[in-house]
């Protein structure tokens, strides 16, 4: 398990929802949020951003471009 896959599970425990639970928040399947968990280099970025969003936890990204850093929350 990767370190975002961490992330999801130990947020979604930490809001006492199942994979079923958080899947009908976020519109897919109770598969789809396991894979997540278990493997999130599979997730794409919309989907692991909504995942958050449903969880109520904050996001963001840091990409560092020739000496530029941008952020995306």
């Amino acid at each position: 398990m990767d370190v975002l896959g961490k992330m999801i599970k130990t947020a979604r425990k930490e809001r006492n929802l199942t994979h079923e639970q958080l899947g009908d928040l976020i519109a897919v399947k109770k598969e789809q949020i396991s894979k997540l968990e278990s493997s999130a280099n599979s997730a794409t970025i919309d989907n692991v951003i909504k995942v958050f969003k449903a969880l109520k936890a904050e996001i963001s990204f840091n990409v560092k471009i020739e000496n530029q850093t941008l952020q995306v929350s």
